[in-house]
């Protein structure tokens, strides 16, 4: 009797993408750095000044060793270093040196995803040079950005996005750092939580409250447990715990929110003030979405009192937020229903939100992190 084997080819796998997460070096502060030379080794923010009752936007890595960092109130940076140099921004010349380095990143590839300024996602698993090395590319980033801009960039270089992120923050200031794909598992059970990107202060110590203090006490979790506890965004804990993160390289990253918001020099303490205040907030937010054809179903009211402590209040609605008449009453009616009228008020802000456009489909599919123990490390 004959038997007849039928040898299946096996399927290939797919190959793991190559992210980069470039992250310029206190980029704000860099620049005023490099254009006026009486800033350079000296302590600066760029922000607003401590009598403005504002914030601070960006820190100098000088400023930084006081512990001074962005959204930190200007008073306190002050306090912190009383040689601190406040400078107002010039958020024009950012957007040109943005624009500059962007150009730089599509020499390599057309899948670049900014997130600010001052930061971008790419993936160059297939890329415009040729080059089979990620860290190869991103170390010609690195070199393109500081000859051709005289800043200095850090990168961080992996198999999706969320551990490039961490990987770019790993050796600031002007950092080149790499989480293999052998090495990616152990890499994040050894993580604090408190370094997850995507985990923030609060969350951070509602996790270690219980019990939750690395990747790998996170990874001991189930999906279950984690959306129970911490509601959609569990199912993310869930992934990055395994360092996996399916996310794509979106280039076309559509904007998923408008807003506008302004500190007072001196604290309101009357509706009559904060409706006035509202209603230019609210005319400069219709502006925004008319001028960008953006139109959402969510308002947000941001409002915080005197001591800095903050709370904001949403509402969804079923018809459309673009009309400036429209957006002031909503957020009238949000002020008059959750407002503290025996506290002052320093600073109001609105959002519009939950737009209703179509979103493009993913152009990938991340492969799970599960390798055979023979798969190359070539990043």
């Amino acid at each position: 009797m004959r038997v007849r084997l039928n040898l299946m080819m096996a399927q290939p796998l797919p190959p793991l993408r190559k992210i980069i997460h470039v992250d310029m070096d206190a980029f704000f502060a860099a620049v005023e750095q490099r254009d006026f030379p009486a800033y350079r080794g000296k302590a600066i923010a760029v922000g607003a000044r401590p009598d403005q009752r504002g914030v601070v936007a960006a820190a100098s890595y000088e400023a930084r060793q006081y512990g001074i960092h962005s959204a930190l109130p200007s008073r306190i940076a002050q306090q912190r270093c009383p040689h601190l140099i406040f400078v107002s921004p010039r958020f024009e010349v950012y957007r040109t040196v943005s624009t500059q380095i962007r150009e730089i990143f599509h020499r390599y590839t057309d899948l670049v995803e900014p997130l600010a300024l001052d930061e971008a996602y790419l993936d160059v698993t297939q890329n415009k040079v040729g080059l089979s090395s990620a860290m190869a590319i991103a170390r010609e980033i690195k070199d393109a950005i500081r000859r051709e801009t005289q800043l200095t960039a850090s990168a961080g270089v992996s198999i999706n996005k969320f551990l490039a992120k961490i990987a770019s923050g790993y050796d600031k200031p002007d950092g080149l750092y790499l989480i293999a794909p052998d090495a990616a598992a152990a890499f994040v059970a050894a993580l604090p939580i408190a370094k997850f990107y995507g985990v923030g202060t609060a969350t951070a110590q509602k996790m270690q409250a219980l019990g939750i203090h690395t990747g790998a006490d996170l990874c001991q979790w189930t999906e279950a447990d984690l959306v129970q506890h911490f509601g959609k965004a569990g199912r993310y804990y869930y992934r990055v715990a395994r360092a996996d993160d399916p996310r794509p390289v979106n280039p076309h990253r559509e904007r998923k929110s408008v807003g506008a918001e302004r500190s007072f020099a001196t604290d309101l303490d009357t509706l009559e003030q904060m409706i006035v205040a509202l209603e230019k907030i609210a005319a400069e937010v219709a502006q925004r979405l008319q001028k960008n054809q953006h139109q959402g179903y969510t308002l947000t009211l941001k409002v915080k009192y005197a001591d800095y402590q903050q709370i904001t209040r949403s509402q969804t609605v079923n018809f459309k937020l673009q009309d400036q008449a429209v957006i002031t009453e909503l957020a009238i009616a949000l002020l008059r229903t959750h407002l503290d009228l025996t506290r002052k008020v320093r600073l109001l802000g609105l959002t519009v939100a939950n737009f209703d456009t179509p979103r493009p489909a993913p152009q990938y599919q991340q492969l799970h992190l599960a390798l055979p123990p023979f798969f190359p490390n070539n990043l």
